[in-house]
């Protein structure tokens, strides 16, 4: 591929996946990445702020979606109710991306650099979502809580999802996640 060719961007992450998955994310230079995807390190600079960001480049659209599903819910929503219309319209985003995420997931996991930066993504998704829940009128410290919950029940059901050798989908483990937290906090 020539460097000029369009796509630069997706080029850059597969590349950069593919090289984490082969050598380690450590052991992995910008350099390397640049060149497996045949462009320049300037090129991936100008897309990618540092070796990390690549690994978390949907993240802002993400977040964008949860947020706007969960702010789209009906008014008569109860608030863990409109995060479950976000947790629904994130499960669509992963319908036809397990590979690429059990491939991601495996490089996070191995590496506490990358566990730390996804963590910290999620407390902005957290932040986010309290915010999107306060703007519906839910006050706090409800909104920090159930915005907290919500992003629990993404993570688990992520981790369930790609844990799980049976065919399911993200949005089917995050309800099951969803339904097992409502059935504790009813003591159930």
């Amino acid at each position: 591929m020539g460097r000029w060719e369009p796509n630069a961007r997706e080029r850059l992450a597969k590349a950069a996946l593919e090289l984490y998955s082969e050598r380690g994310y450590e052991q992995t230079t910008v350099a390397e990445i640049a060149k497996r995807a045949g462009l320049t390190e300037r090129t991936y600079f100008r897309h990618y702020a540092d070796k990390r960001e690549v690994l978390f480049d949907g993240s802002s659209a993400l977040q964008e979606l949860f947020v706007n599903a969960v702010a789209e819910a009906p008014e008569s929503a109860a608030p863990i109710d409109a995060v479950a219309a976000g947790l629904e319209a994130v499960g669509t985003v992963f319908v036809d991306r397990r590979e690429h995420s059990l491939r991601r997931q495996a490089v996070i996991v191995a590496n506490a650099e990358l566990q730390e930066r996804e963590l910290i993504k999620l407390s902005s998704l957290s932040a986010a979502l309290a915010d999107a829940l306060r703007r519906r009128g839910v006050s706090e410290p409800a909104a920090s809580l159930t915005a907290e919950a919500g992003v629990a029940v993404f993570k688990v059901g992520f981790e369930r999802w790609t844990a799980d050798p049976e065919d399911r989908t993200l949005a089917r483990a995050m309800r099951e996640s969803l339904a097992e937290l409502k059935a504790v906090a009813a003591g159930r």
